[in-house]
C-alpha cells in the first residue's frame, strides 16, 4: 500500500518526489516504492459561479440580487480539469492508503487541498506535512513527523468562510453596481476599505491649505540652539510674535542652563514577516508588494535558502534556537562572513526578541535555512531581497545599539534654545543594517536635529554669533506608497474613532500577508489607483467608486473584524456559521444601500472610438488579453479589441479576422446603407494599404 502525496504546484511536487525517492514519471504524478506524488496547478476547485445554481443568473439584473444560496456548490475550473482527474483516479486507486496534503502550509494552501478532497468524494484517512522550508531536511523531517489531517479542520474552516465571503459580497456589490450605474465597478470586503484609505488621504492633500510658521535657531559657534516655549514647541505662526523674541535676545550673551547627559540603548528590529519586508523592500529597491513576493517564494521554492513566505509572525520557537550556528554558517560568504564571525565566536544569546513561542502561530519568521548560500545562482533581485533577510537575521542576534545623548538648554535673556547630540558607545546591530529613525516615512514635529557636540559646562556664557528666523510652511500628508499602504492595511486601527474597537483590533488589519499583494494588483488592474513614481494616487473611477458603496463597506472597521473572526475560527475560538450568517445579512444591507442610491457616475475611460452596433462612445479597459474597446451601454455588449489603425487593423492579432468579420456581419444586417458599409469594410481589408480617396 502506498501514500498519496498531494501538493501545490508541480515544481514543490518534484522537489517531495525525489526527496521520497520516487522516480516513475507519469502524466501529472511520479511514483516511488511507498509514494505517489501529485500535485494541483494552484486551485483546481472553486466556489459555483452564480449561473450554477439558478440559469437567470447568466443576466445581470439588479431585480435578481442579492444571490444568496441556501449552500456553497463547487465545482472544477475548467482550464485544469485534467489535473483535477488525473488525482481522482490516484484516489481512486486500491493500492492508495492514505492521503498526505503537501500543500503550502497555510490557510489558502488548505482550501486548495480540501477542496479538491471534497469534490473527488475522499474518504479515506489523511494526514498533513506541516514545513517551513523547502530544504530536503526540512521534508525529511517534516514526513517523520506528520500531523493529523483533522487538526486543521478550524484552518479549513476559515479558509471556507473567507471564499463563501468573498463570494457573497464581493458578486452581489459588484453586480449591484455595474446594473445600478451602467459601468464595470467592482467591489469587495478587503479591496474597498483599501482603496477608500488611498482616495481619503488624496482627498485630505487636496483640501490641505499650508500655512506659514517660523522658527528661531542661534548659533553659538560651538553648537547652535533652536527656540522652543514652555510646552515644548518649537513653531510660531505668528511672524510679529517671532521677530519680537528675535528682538529681545539680540545683543545678549546665552548662558548654559542644563547638561542632561543620558545613555540610551536601542534593540535590534524584529525578524522580518511578509508584511514588513516588502515594506522594507519597497522603500530600499521599489519593488512592489508582489514583486517582493514572487522573489521571495523563488528563494523559498527554487533555492531553498528562505524559510516559508507568507507568514504573519516575527519571532521564532525555543525548539529552533539549537538551528542558529548552522544558519549563521550557511551565508557566513563573502561580505557576511565578518559579520557571522563575532556571533559564532561565542554561544549565542537570545532573548523574547527574536524567541517567543506564544508569538508564533503558524509559521515562523523569514530566515535563512541554513542552505549554504551560492551568490552566483542567485538574480539581482534575489541577491537584494536575500541581503536584506541575512543582515536583519544576523542583526537580531546582535547586542543594542548604546549611545550618550546629550541635550543642552542655553538661555538667552529668558528665552530657552535647545541642542542635542549623542555620543555613539557601542554600535551593536546598527553596524549590520541602517534603519530610519522614524517608522514608515512618518515625520515627527519639533524633533531635535542631532549634532557633534564638544564639552560644556553649566553657568559657562556663551557668545551668540547670529540669531535667525526662518520661515517654513505646514506640509500635506503624503501620499501612499507600497510601503506606508501595507502599514495601514496591516494596522487599521489609527483610521477609527472608537477608541475601545481601535484597541480590540490590535493585532488584525485588512486582508492578510499572503493578500495583500494581490488586493493592491486588483486595485492598479481595475484602475482605481495609479502609480506615480514610488506614490499610489487615486483615478477619478476609484475615487466615484468609493463615492458609491455603503459606508460599511468603504471604512476599515467592518472589514478588519471580519479578519479577525477568520483568524479566530482558525484557533477554534468563533463559530463558522455564526460568520456566514453575519456576512449573508450584511450582503443584503449592502446590496439594499447600492439600489437606494441616487448618486450619479460618470467614466473617465471614455475613447473617441463609436460602438459599431449602438454608435455610443466606446470605453477603453484592461481585459486579460490586452486593452479592449467596450461599449459603455451594458444592454448593447459589444466588445472589440483596441484598434491599431484606422483600416479595422487589431493590436491582438489572434482576434483580429474574427472581430473583422463579425463588423462586416453586424453592418451587412443593418439595411442597405449597412449592406454597403459592409461591402466597403471588405475591401479596406482585402486591399488595406491602397484605399483610393471616395473609399476613404
Amino acid at each position: 500500500m502506498k501514500s498519496l502525496v498531494l501538493a501545490e504546484k508541480p515544481s514543490v511536487a518534484k522537489e517531495i518526489a525525489r526527496v521520497l525517492k520516487c522516480t516513475n514519471k507519469s502524466k501529472g504524478f511520479i511514483e516511488g516504492p511507498l509514494y505517489v506524488v501529485t500535485w494541483a496547478l494552484g486551485h483546481l476547485v472553486t466556489l459555483a459561479e452564480p449561473e450554477d445554481y439558478d440559469q437567470k443568473y447568466k443576466q445581470w439584473n439588479l431585480e435578481d440580487l442579492p444571490m444568496l444560496p441556501s449552500g456553497m456548490k463547487l465545482k472544477v475550473i475548467r482550464q485544469t480539469a485534467h489535473q483535477f482527474q488525473v488525482i481522482r483516479n490516484l484516489m481512486k486507486r486500491a493500492d492508495i492508503r492514505d492521503l498526505v496534503i503537501a500543500t503550502d502550509a497555510g490557510r489558502e494552501g488548505e482550501l486548495v487541498a480540501r477542496w479538491i478532497m471534497t469534490q473527488a468524494n475522499w474518504k479515506k484517512p489523511f494526514k498533513r506535512l506541516w514545513i517551513s522550508s523547502q530544504t530536503d531536511e526540512a521534508i525529511r523531517e517534516g514526513f517523520a513527523n506528520l500531523k493529523a489531517g483533522t487538526a486543521y479542520n478550524n484552518l479549513y474552516d476559515a479558509a471556507v468562510c473567507r471564499a463563501e465571503a468573498d463570494w457573497l459580497i464581493g458578486l452581489n456589490v459588484t453586480r449591484a453596481l455595474t446594473c445600478k450605474f451602467n459601468a464595470q465597478l467592482t467591489a469587495g470586503r478587503v479591496q474597498t476599505p483599501t482603496l477608500a484609505m488611498i482616495v481619503n488621504r488624496e482627498v485630505e492633500i487636496k483640501q490641505f491649505v499650508p500655512v506659514d510658521f517660523w522658527t528661531i535657531r542661534a548659533d553659538f559657534g560651538d553648537y547652535f540652539g533652536d527656540w522652543r516655549d514652555r510646552s515644548g514647541k518649537s513653531r510660531m505662526f505668528n511672524l510679529t510674535q517671532a521677530e519680537e523674541i528675535a528682538a529681545k535676545i539680540q545683543g545678549y550673551p546665552g548662558v548654559i542652563k542644563d547638561i542632561h547627559t543620558e545613555g540610551k540603548s536601542e534593540p535590534a528590529p524584529l525578524a522580518y514577516d511578509l508584511t514588513e519586508l516588502q515594506r522594507d523592500a519597497n522603500k530600499r529597491y521599489g519593488f512592489s508588494a508582489q514583486k517582493t513576493l514572487s522573489v521571495l517564494q523563488d528563494l523559498y521554492e527554487r533555492h531553498k535558502l528562505a524559510t516559508y513566505p507568507r507568514t504573519d509572525s516575527r519571532y521564532i520557537t525555543r525548539d529552533m534556537v539549537p538551528t542558529l550556528p548552522a544558519r549563521l554558517k550557511s551565508i557566513s560568504v563573502g561580505s557576511y562572513a565578518g559579520l557571522v564571525k563575532p556571533l559564532l565566536q561565542k554561544t549565542l544569546t537570545t532573548t523574547k526578541r527574536f524567541v517567543d513561542d506564544s508569538k508564533v502561530t503558524d509559521h515562523h519568521a523569514i530566515i535563512p535555512t541554513g542552505q549554504p548560500l551560492q551568490p552566483a545562482t542567485l538574480s539581482t533581485d534575489e541577491k537584494n531581497l536575500f541581503d536584506l533577510i541575512v543582515r536583519r537575521f544576523i542583526a537580531v542576534l546582535y547586542p543594542s545599539y548604546r549611545y550618550d545623548q546629550t541635550t543642552l538648554i542655553t538661555v538667552i535673556n529668558g528665552e530657552h534654545f535647545y541642542s542635542r547630540g549623542r555620543v555613539v558607545k557601542d554600535l551593536g546591530w546598527r553596524a549590520i543594517t541602517a534603519r530610519a529613525s522614524v517608522e514608515n516615512g512618518d515625520s515627527v514635529d519639533d524633533a531635535l536635529p542631532d549634532q557633534t557636540l564638544t564639552m560644556q559646562k553649566k553657568g559657562n556664557q556663551k557668545k551668540v554669533k547670529i540669531i535667525k528666523i526662518n520661515k517654513s510652511k505646514t506640509k500635506p500628508p503624503a501620499r501612499y506608497t507600497e510601503a506606508t499602504l501595507l502599514t495601514a492595511m496591516e494596522s487599521p486601527g489609527k483610521f477609527l474613532e472608537d477608541e475601545e474597537l481601535r484597541e480590540s483590533m490590535k493585532g488584525s488589519g485588512l486582508g492578510t500577508p499572503a493578500t495583500r499583494a494581490d488586493i493592491i494588483e486588483k486595485l492598479l488592474y481595475n484602475n482605481y489607483i495609479e502609480r506615480q513614481g514610488k506614490e499610489l494616487v487615486p483615478t477619478s473611477k476609484g475615487a466615484q467608486l468609493v463615492n458609491l458603496v455603503a459606508p460599511a463597506l468603504k471604512t476599515p472597521e467592518l472589514t478588519a473584524q471580519w479578519e479577525q473572526r477568520l483568524t479566530n475560527i482558525a484557533r477554534g475560538k468563533d463559530s463558522k456559521a455564526d460568520f456566514i450568517a453575519g456576512i449573508r445579512q450584511n450582503t443584503l444591507k449592502l446590496v439594499k444601500s447600492v439600489i437606494a442610491d441616487n448618486a450619479v457616475y460618470k467614466a473617465d475611460n471614455v475613447t473617441r472610438t463609436k460602438c459599431p452596433l449602438c454608435g455610443k462612445l466606446m470605453l477603453l479597459v484592461k481585459g486579460k488579453r490586452g486593452r479592449m474597446l467596450v461599449c459603455q451601454d451594458r444592454s448593447c455588449g459589444h466588445r472589440q479589441p483596441e484598434r491599431q489603425d484606422e483600416f479595422g487593423s487589431f493590436k491582438s492579432s489572434k482576434n483580429a479576422s474574427r472581430v473583422n468579420q463579425k463588423l462586416i456581419a453586424q453592418y451587412s444586417d443593418q439595411g442597405s446603407i449597412g449592406q454597403n458599409v459592409g461591402e466597403l469594410l471588405k475591401a479596406a481589408l482585402a486591399r488595406k494599404g491602397n484605399l483610393n480617396q471616395e473609399e476613404k
